[in-house]
This record gives C-alpha cells, structure tokens and sequence, in this order.
C-alpha cells in the first residue's frame, strides 16, 4: 500500500513542474486526494457495498471536484492534473500512468445497464482539456487526445487524436507518439504535438505542391523564351515566367 502511495506522488513530481515537495503534492493535490478517495469507493462496489462506494465517490467529488464513479477502474501512477470538473463513467478503465486534464468526460453514449458503455484508456494516455471520450472503445497505449477533441471512435496506439469529431493522425514510429532517442515515449503536457493537425497537414502539403508546379512552370517559360529567341518566334506577353505564389505566407497562415 505505501508502495502505491510514494508511486502515486513521484508520477506527480515528474509530470508537474509546478509540484515542489512531497508535502505539497499531499496536500494540494485535489487529483491525488481524488484517487486516493476512489479507492476505498471501489473495493465497497466491487464488495456488494453500492450505496457507501456512491456516497464516498460523491464526498470526494464534493471535496475536489472531480467525478469519478466508484465502479470505474483506475490503473498505476494515474494524474488528474488541475481536473475540476473532469467526470469518470461507471465503466470506465483507465490504465497505468495516464495523464487526465480539466474538463475531460469519459462518458457512455448507451442506456443499457450492464454494458461497456464507457472507453478503456491503455497505458500512459494523455487526455487533454475539455476533451470528451465517449462510447465503450479502446484507447491505444501512448495516445493523445487533443483539448476539446469529441472522440466517439477508436483510437490506435501513439496516435493523436483533434478535433470535433476527432481525426486520427497515426503515430510515424507505428509504436508510440514522440519516442526519444532512448526509444522511450516522451511526456507531453496537455497532448500538445509539433504537428497534431491533419487538416492543416493536408493544406501546407497542398501550398507546397502549387508552389512546386508554379515554379516548373516557371522554369518551362523561360525555356520556351530562349528557345524562342534563337528561332525568332514571339512569346505570350502573358507567360508566367517568374514565380509569384506566396506559399511561405500560406504556410503562415495554416500554422506552420
């Protein structure tokens, strides 16, 4: 049991700068207490004890804000950073070493009792602010939910997910998002990539092809011109023969 509770303070030392002591970690921490809370909630529901598991997830939830329901299942060194007003549904798994942010709902799109009706993160998932996960399906190990994402479909391992509904761009390394050299999956803070837009990935590949043709057509011109002068023939007045695609400005635009 200790073992778990250091395990559960370190996770917060090494993702939370701001965390100066272990003192302060027990006793400012509302995500800590907040775990720490469901615990005991969910061995009395998973002990036939219903009504004191619901009446000690509902004082934890009065105390730090943050809901989770005591038949919830919640893995190793698990952080709720900040978290006012995150909601945990009743069957919900959270696995080892996620990172949960304010604002987030891992809710159930089902009315069925008795149904998985709530998603199962894997390990070391990171689920941003105000992002909502809805519906009984897996979230791969390593994933990334970005802020306000709505994600209502599966999302593969080291992927990350944007937008609403959410769109998933696959993780290059096929393993797990911004791996270091170690090869191990690098933390980051609020699931925030260099590149976690698919759609603006789409517009700068598509500014960088104009721009591309522009120029070939550029160079074809000016070939055509001297070609035109050895043999005295006219050229268009109108031939684009110099370049006046703005694509880094384009570029700027979309985020790049």
């Amino acid at each position: 049991m200790f073992a778990r509770i250091r395990s559960d303070i370190q996770c917060i030392l090494e993702r939370d700068p701001a965390a100066r002591s272990t003192w302060e970690v027990i006793t400012c921490y509302p995500g800590l207490h907040a775990v720490w809370l469901h615990r005991p909630a969910h061995w009395c529901w998973t002990h036939g004890l219903k009504w004191p598991g619901r009446f000690i997830s509902h004082i934890a939830r009065f105390l730090t804000g943050i809901e989770i329901h005591p038949g919830a299942k919640l893995g190793e060194r698990v952080f709720f950073d900040h978290a006012m007003g995150v909601v945990v549904g009743e069957t919900a798994e959270i696995g080892d070493g996620c990172t949960i942010y304010q604002g987030v709902t891992l809710g159930g799109t089902s009315l069925y009792k008795g149904t998985k009706r709530h998603p199962t993160l894997g390990r070391d998932v990171v689920v941003s602010a105000g992002a909502k996960v809805l519906g009984g399906f897996e979230v791969g190990d390593g994933a990334k939910i970005g802020s306000n994402a709505v994600v209502i479909k599966p999302v593969p391992a080291g992927a990350t997910a944007v937008g609403i509904p959410a769109r998933i761009i696959q993780s290059k390394q096929g393993a797990s998002a911004d791996v270091t050299e170690e090869a191990k999956p690098k933390f980051s803070a609020y699931g925030i990539t260099q590149e976690d837009d698919p759609l603006s990935q789409a517009m700068r590949s598509l500014i960088d092809s104009a721009a591309g043709q522009e120029h070939q057509i550029a160079l074809l011109w000016q070939a055509i011109e001297k070609l035109s002068l050895a043999q005295k023939d006219c050229v268009p007045a109108d031939a684009a023969k110099t370049e006046c695609f703005e694509a880094e400005k384009l570029n700027q635009l979309v985020g790049k």
